[in-house]
């Protein structure tokens, strides 16, 4: 009895090694073995099967403003980067009324929409509905909006640069002295941004005065042409108004007809911001817009839409994302009859429309999969 106890202990010994040894592996289907290990799992997780995932996404884009060929140009771009990512954009227009634009905004959330994009706006107006998107898991990515949401990136451009250019080419054109005329309107965050660097450029430049300053988001070019006309009246004669420093490409296509039809080609105007309407004033020799700054707005469109997808993905985004200008000169540009249009203009201004702010290796791969 004793002898066989000792054998029958040795037995249940060994069968249960063999027990805990088999618990610890896996046989996969190449005869190999896998760690059982949830994180080695999902290692090992197919990337198509992510991809696909990102495909088929409907996105809202929410717009205060929808005029001028600015904003076309920047919903191509947005348009063109979701629909090489497999996604599909709709565009809700407001027409410049807030009320208007926050219940689009509420609208788009109660539609359930898997991303949205906001362009321009005000936080006053916004906010309920932002923070309405992000507690429903509803991924938010704003354009030049002062939206202070946690877990919502803004994307600005680099306000202060564009008018520090602009207004730097007007004094080194204007000999650091003149009489200048200023088209800006408050309440936006990029107005906002730009206007510091315009008040550092009078400190700096004390030779050269603001006789008149005036703006409306209302119409804005053919606002700015209306009261561009009535202050060329103000000032009849030649030599009393050196320039016009145009903080929106809007108020600059205005202000440069009302100049034209009166004849008085002689006062230069700087601006900000570009599409192909702008760079054929600029281009034509007679236009008395000589110069803007600018980030490319189809370019604009499609990085807003690459980081919408980094919060689809579950990557980690900035608060904040600040896109570099470039400047745009008469000068830079082939002359007439050859016209030059922006989807061309990197041949001639560095760096235009090759931003790849915002991309990365597996949205390239997605977009390549398509």
């Amino acid at each position: 009895m004793k002898s066989w106890g000792k054998s029958s202990v040795i037995l249940l010994l060994a069968a249960l090694l063999l027990v805990i040894s088999a618990c610890g592996q896996q046989k996969t289907g190449s005869g190999g073995t896998e760690q059982n290990n949830p994180a080695g799992s999902a290692s090992q997780t197919n990337p198509q099967d992510g991809q696909a995932s990102l495909k088929g996404k409907r996105i809202a884009l929410i717009m205060q403003f929808n005029t001028g060929t600015f904003s076309s140009q920047y919903i191509e771009g947005v348009k063109d980067q979701a629909g090489k990512l497999g996604g599909e954009v709709q565009v809700f227009a407001s027409d410049g009324d807030l009320a208007k634009m926050a219940s689009n905004l509420d609208a788009a959330v109660n539609q359930g929409f898997d991303g949205i994009l906001i362009d321009h706006g005000q936080a006053g107006a916004l906010d309920a509905g932002v923070k309405k998107a992000v507690e429903q898991k509803i991924p938010v990515v704003v354009f030049d909006a002062d939206i202070k949401v946690p877990g919502v990136t803004v994307l600005q451009q680099d306000d202060q640069k564009m008018a520090e250019m602009t207004l730097e080419q007007l004094a080194k054109d204007a000999g650091g002295k003149g009489t200048i005329v200023k088209v800006w309107v408050a309440g936006f965050a990029p107005m906002e941004r730009r206007q510091i660097a315009y008040k550092a450029f009078l400190d700096k430049y004390p030779d050269i005065k603001e006789i008149a300053a005036f703006g409306n988001a209302t119409n804005p070019a053919l606002d700015t042409q209306t009261q561009m006309e009535a202050i060329l009246r103000k000032y009849p004669n030649k030599g009393d108004i050196t320039a016009v420093w145009a903080s929106w490409d809007e108020f600059a296509k205005g202000a440069t007809r009302a100049i034209q039809q009166a004849g008085r080609t002689e006062i230069k105007v700087y601006g900000i911001d570009m599409s192909d309407e702008d760079l054929q004033m600029i281009q034509d020799p007679a236009s008395p817009w000589v110069a803007s700054a600018a980030v490319d707005p189809k370019s604009i469109g499609r990085v807003q839409v690459r980081y919408l997808y980094q919060k689809f993905h579950g990557d980690k985004t900035e608060d904040i994302v600040v896109l570099s200008p470039s400047f745009v000169k008469r000068e830079d540009l082939p002359k007439p009859p050859e016209k030059v249009n922006t989807a061309q203009l990197d041949k001639y201004v560095k760096g235009w429309g090759s931003s790849e702010q915002g991309n990365t290796e597996w949205l390239k791969q997605l977009e390549g999969s398509k």
